[in-house]
């Protein structure tokens, strides 16, 4: 029998998603209420993904030509809600389903991430991971407050001891502290509830958290580990890693990375759950598929502006600047952001210009192109992982529609579960459980 892969969905933002493509209605009205993301929830549900990921950013770019003209116009990245209301409303809608808004160590201080945190793990009966970032922008660092970022590896040093408050708040209440023993009128054994104290180099908290335990314990945490820093990060804390590594040589390479890093932190690296981004592009017909992928192609050829746009907000890196058709490796790209976004450009560019770089990199498929109708694309995904080793896919599409939802959770999971390569039940009720279900 061949070995079943997780599934989860990397949501880019919390509100306006592909304005402006074909199949997406009036969302450039009617973001402002999530009814997309709760009914995606209950599609993605229905079709047995593991979790959705909220991706999130707290500001409007400026970094092509020092303007927020380019973002604002076209709505890239903005405007966003705070994904800890869509997380929510998402969680509200469902009921096993594992929900993981991202938040940034520098925009919460401990205590308020564990409190939203451990509230929504609540509230969801234990469906509720985080999306750890460190940040990558300069441009959000003043927003709240700062000057800048700290450099790249001393934001995840910081990270660590972050890492260390939370985990400590979050471990503040043991497990039966809860009585509710109306016999003897108590609520809560104090005994078992216990003041944190920490006090490290940047971060420090008193605890305990007023708001009780986590059902889970701690929330499942996500990252997106991909420079050597931040794959230490992620071996050490990471329960399930966001991979965006192109090919399956690369792929596997990485993951093997990871997981040797992980035992070497005294984890069982099958306790990290490493899922690749992918775009699927699909179709009735084989014919069909391949049309609309080179429609796909068109429409990323008349938006070089705007790829570049998006790259350069998360690498603070202007790259209006530049002549499209200078070859890559004649500029010097360098960033305090996104490392690994840009190494891995780089690696794609090679000798190319910087118009085909960025449409081979952005334009892309993600980690394996995935073409055909849905059971072609489902022999795909396997060949690539029997190759890679494991552990699943993120589906990341810039064209989110109730379509493209549909294509994917009552078209490609259909054919992905009668391979037996996808559940088609979940086995149990908290997020981490089914994580670690196979």
């Amino acid at each position: 029998m061949p070995k079943p892969f997780h599934l989860g969905w990397f949501l880019q933002g919390s509100s306006v998603q592909a304005w402006g493509e074909p199949w997406t209605g009036a969302i450039g009205r009617d973001w402002r209420v999530p009814d997309l993301f709760c009914d995606m929830a209950r599609s993605l549900e229905r079709a047995c993904f593991d979790y959705i990921l909220i991706e999130d950013s707290s500001y409007v770019g400026e970094s092509f030509g020092g303007s927020t003209e380019i973002y604002l116009k076209h709505g890239l990245a903005v405007p966003r809600q705070d994904p800890a209301i869509t997380a929510t409303l998402m969680a509200a809608a469902t009921q096993r389903i594992g929900i993981v808004p991202t938040f940034a160590t520098f925009t919460h201080p401990p205590y308020l991430l564990a409190r939203m945190i451990a509230s929504l793990d609540q509230a969801s009966s234990g469906r509720i991971g985080w999306n750890m970032v460190t940040g990558s922008s300069d441009v959000a660092a003043r927003n709240y407050g700062l000057d800048r970022l700290p450099e790249h590896d001393l934001r995840y040093d910081m990270a660590d001891e972050y890492m260390q408050a939370v985990n400590g708040l979050w471990d503040s209440w043991e497990p039966g502290a809860i009585l509710a023993d109306e016999a003897s009128g108590v609520l809560v054994d104090h005994t078992k509830v216990h003041a944190v104290d920490f006090e490290g180099r940047w971060y420090r908290t008193h605890g305990p958290l007023n708001s009780g335990p986590c059902p889970q314990g701690r929330p499942v945490i996500a990252q997106a580990g991909g420079s050597p820093r931040g794959r230490q990060f992620a071996a050490r804390h990471a329960d399930t890693i966001v991979a965006s590594i192109k090919g399956t040589g690369a792929m596997k390479a990485y993951r093997d990375d990871v997981r040797a890093r992980a035992a070497a932190a005294g984890r069982n690296p099958d306790h990290v759950k490493v899922l690749y981004l992918v775009n699927p592009c699909l179709g009735e017909t084989a014919a069909e598929a391949a049309a609309r992928l080179d429609a796909r192609k068109q429409r990323a050829e008349r938006q070089v502006p705007q790829l570049l746009a998006f790259f350069g907000k998360i690498t603070n890196i202007d790259f209006s600047r530049f002549d499209l058709d200078a070859p890559v490796d004649s500029l010097d790209l360098r960033t305090n952001g996104h490392q690994q976004s840009l190494d891995d450009f780089k690696r794609v560019a090679g000798k190319k210009s910087l118009r085909e770089a960025m449409l081979s990199y952005r334009g892309s498929s993600g980690s394996v192109e995935l073409v055909g109708t849905p059971d072609t694309v489902a022999g795909q995904m396997a060949e690539a992982m029997e190759e890679v080793g494991g552990d699943g896919f993120l589906i990341s599409m810039g064209d989110v529609s109730r379509r493209t939802i549909a294509e994917v959770a009552d078209g490609l999971v259909p054919a992905l579960q009668r391979r037996g390569l996808a559940r088609r039940a979940y086995g149990h009720a908290q997020f981490r459980d089914n994580l670690l279900e196979f």
